[in-house]
């Protein structure tokens, strides 16, 4: 039977606390350094699931794996650590704050020859699953993430939220990034960061001429995660919350009413059977473990990082267009 892999977690908040648990249930992993420099906190965590507490990433020599879940505007730095001790690294998304560092992260790692996962979570939501099983050629997508605000939350939404539903338009398509981009800011909330935006809305072209239409907000005042696909004769619905998934097709028939006054029309919807019903950050936990253990291509993981990330930095530095 092979080992668990040995994981040093860094960041116990929100979902630094969320990793540990995921970890700590896996049969094939176990959680054996926390990492966080408030001492009471960190103490708490590792206690809690039988792992040794350390300030920071000066001795890494007891694991086999590190997961960052540290804020971004820590994360360059401790990638950069975690990297250079010749660690597999499965980081939060974004990877960086900008995108010069996140490309800096993922060329040190493929120099290396080391496995790196950004955790772009939506990709393991069953709902999203069964939405990519089921697509064969979208032509229109609308992605939305709205949500309340939230204080602890310092970086602007397109980085924070935005960067998922890119990410998810460019697996729909295929994998291809969009060759046009026009997008907007703006700026609302009175205790937001400087310069950290609300509200981020793009519109994604791609080279078949398909359209995705994608928006973020955390001035929302409820929490909506919802992907629309549109084919030609089908459109696919996945809500991320609830996830679940209906299919619609539009059917016009071209006969009367049996008064006389109009057309009949009909909607046929369909409720697929989801694929997988497994927590997504279990989901990517197990991604991560196969990566290590060669049964998914390293390098395939690396180069999927940056499409999204690509597209969320030319939106902010204002070149999408």
């Amino acid at each position: 039977m092979t080992a668990p892999v040995r994981f040093a977690l860094v960041g116990t908040g929100a979902m630094g606390s969320l990793h540990a648990r995921v970890i700590a249930q896996s049969p094939r992993a176990e959680l054996a350094l926390v990492v966080e420099p408030r001492e009471i906190i960190g103490r708490e965590v590792a206690d809690r699931y039988g792992a040794a507490w350390a300030p920071d990433l000066s001795d890494l020599s007891g694991v086999d794996a590190v997961v960052i879940a540290a804020p971004t505007e820590y994360h360059h730095g401790l990638a950069e650590q975690v990297l250079a001790a010749e660690k597999p690294l499965l980081i939060e998304k974004p990877v960086c704050g900008s995108l010069t560092e996140t490309e800096a992260i993922v060329a040190e790692a493929e120099k290396r020859g080391l496995p790196l996962l950004c955790g772009l979570l939506e990709r393991f939501n069953p709902a999203v699953l069964t939405a990519l099983a089921l697509v064969h050629r979208p032509v229109h997508l609308t992605v939305t993430r709205h949500s309340p605000y939230a204080p602890r939350i310092r970086t602007g939404v397109a980085w924070d939220l935005l960067v998922h539903d890119v990410d998810l338009t460019i697996q729909v398509f295929g994998g291809q990034e969009p060759v046009a981009t026009r997008g907007s800011l703006g700026y609302f909330h009175p205790d937001s960061v400087p310069g950290a935006e609300d509200v981020a809305e793009a519109v994604l072209s791609f080279g078949n001429g398909a359209l995705a239409n994608v928006s973020a907000s955390r001035i929302g005042q409820r929490k909506v995660r919802t992907l629309v696909i549109s084919e030609v004769d089908r459109l696919i619905e996945a809500d991320l919350i609830r996830k679940d998934v209906t299919i619609y097709r539009h059917v016009s028939l071209d006969a009367a009413t049996p008064d006389g006054r109009g057309y009949r029309q009909q909607s046929i919807m369909e409720v697929p059977e989801l694929i997988s019903n497994r927590e997504p950050l279990a989901a990517q936990l197990d991604h991560f473990l196969d990566i290590l253990a060669g049964r998914i291509d390293v390098d395939v993981e690396r180069h999927r990082i940056l499409p999204a990330h690509r597209v969320v930095g030319a939106l902010l530095a204002g070149d999408a267009g």
